[in-house]
């Protein structure tokens, strides 16, 4: 029996792990933010909201100030070179944007969930400080010239002024040291006309909806605020000549509203921040149908058919702290290329996936998915076994340091013994039959997460998996 998968985009990384380290909700109020739901709490901690739009927000936490503390700033990133760290810096905004010292941090736009926006109470260190580069400093920036992942980086060396601004040497620095000993935890929304989207195949629509702005692919298809869907439809290869080998096909969508989840607890701690959290979650809905007799082999066959790449800025506190959210939507097939199948299939639920630090424990990836499936329609023919996915790999990081490696594969497998016809509700059969869904999360942490300040014990953690799997249909003669 076939498999087809549709699979929920966005992923996210990781090994299965307790309830307990679950860091958001699979529900679309979950997708509000700390800064929208809770009012400023007596721990000064810093709220986390959608960076505001308009202006190139900068934080800069300086050698020799009394609190030792990040704070907003008129610095601007006018140029930065990654191969020598160079880069100039202006002591004020750029023309023709407005200054972050305009805009309260804390202050959450929730455009890509339903459009509306609502203040957040400003954080104590939210107060503008006038300052010249000098050495020591570690400044953080949303996306600027040459730092299109935004910039996080210390001031190692002042090379003089230039007619942009100062020029100075940069080594990269960690969130420790603007944080230092703050906390701060939230979820914020990734509007989905925030990604650039690379079709590789010929047949791939994508639509998506926000306040005032709707962008629609396959006709008739209806994109709840918030959500990006994308529509795929490819020709699978088929098996010699044979009539039942005519036409193998896989059709579906998936549609996803992805949110980023950010923890950081420096609490009190010395050296390394107390706990963090980096992931990705979200809802999904998806439908699909896979037909026909596929070629297929023991060894899974990759097709990628979109790449989606985001780089979202959370406003935490008064520091910029730039996402990088890579995706590759993907088809997968196995088999032995002896049956054939007609599945259609709608699934929904919700996903999470990332990594979490304690003290304790160090780094674990963290991965959960909820998954309820529906068989429309379930047909085998022959005996045989296929495994088929419409899946994504993910990549997580924070300015431009890939942190999470995520794949998510919801899945349908299918297999006959024997001489086997057989339907959902009908079946001639000399053997047996079953039609199984199912979802595999793997994924790896990297190095790249010490970002947050926090130790690492090796390069790679190893990569950890969830595997589910659940009877849609079958049988016959055991």
């Amino acid at each position: 029996m076939p498999a087809l998968a549709a699979s929920a985009l966005l992923l996210a990384a990781g090994c299965s792990s307790p309830s307990s380290q679950a860091e958001s909700s699979f529900s679309s109020a979950g997708r509000q933010t700390d800064a929208q739901t809770s009012a400023p709490s007596a721990d000064r901690s810093l709220a986390v909201a959608t960076a505001p739009a308009g202006g190139a927000a900068t934080a800069a936490a300086h050698p020799g100030d009394a609190d030792g503390r990040a704070h907003r700033t008129k610095l601007s990133v006018n140029s930065y070179d990654s191969r020598t760290g160079r880069a100039v810096i202006s002591s004020d905004a750029p023309s023709g944007t407005s200054s972050p010292s305009a805009t309260a941090s804390g202050t959450s736009s929730n455009d890509g969930a339903g459009g509306a926006s609502s203040p957040a109470a400003p954080s104590p260190t939210a107060s503008e400080a006038p300052h010249r580069t000098a050495v020591g400093d570690v400044i953080a920036s949303a996306p600027a010239p040459g730092a299109p992942n935004g910039l996080l980086a210390e001031v190692t060396k002042v090379l003089g002024e230039t007619a942009e601004g100062t020029a100075v040497q940069t080594e990269p620095a960690q969130l420790n040291a603007l944080l230092g000993d703050e906390t701060a935890k939230g979820s914020v929304p990734v509007a989905p006309a925030a990604f650039d989207i690379d079709k590789l195949l010929p047949d791939v629509d994508v639509s998506w909806s926000r306040t005032g702005d709707v962008h629609v692919g396959p006709e008739g298809a209806t994109v709840p605020l918030g959500s990006l869907r994308l529509d795929v439809r490819a020709d699978l290869p088929t098996v010699g000549n044979e009539s039942a080998s005519a036409t193998a096909s896989v059709s579906g969508f998936v549609q996803v509203a992805p949110q980023v989840d950010f923890r950081y607890g420096g609490e009190g701690a010395d050296i390394a921040p107390a706990s963090a959290y980096l992931g990705v979650s979200g809802d999904w809905t998806s439908g699909w149908a896979l037909e026909g007799r596929a070629g297929a082999s023991a060894t899974p066959v990759r097709i990628p058919f979109a790449t989606l790449h985001a780089d979202p800025v959370l406003q935490v506190g008064p520091v910029p702290v730039v996402v990088n959210l890579d995706l590759t939507c993907y088809l997968e097939i196995s088999g032995d290329g002896r049956i054939t199948v007609d599945v259609e299939q709608s699934l929904e639920g919700g996903f999470k996936a990332g990594g979490t630090f304690g003290l304790g424990q160090g780094w674990t990836p963290v991965s959960d998915s909820d998954m309820k499936s529906t068989p429309v329609r379930t047909s085998v023919t022959t005996a045989g076994s296929v495994k088929a996915a419409l899946g994504a790999q993910a990549s997580v990081g924070l300015y431009g340091s890939v942190g999470v490696v995520a794949d998510l594969a919801p899945y349908v497998r299918g297999e006959g013994t024997g001489t086997v016809t057989g339907t959902d509700d009908v079946f001639e059969a000399d053997g047996s039959w079953a039609v199984y869904d199912g979802v595999d999360l793997s994924g790896t942490l990297r190095l790249q997460l010490t970002i947050f300040g926090t130790p690492v014990s090796q390069r790679d953690i190893p990569p950890g998996a969830l595997h589910r799997e659940w009877k849609l249909a079958g049988g016959g003669t055991p």
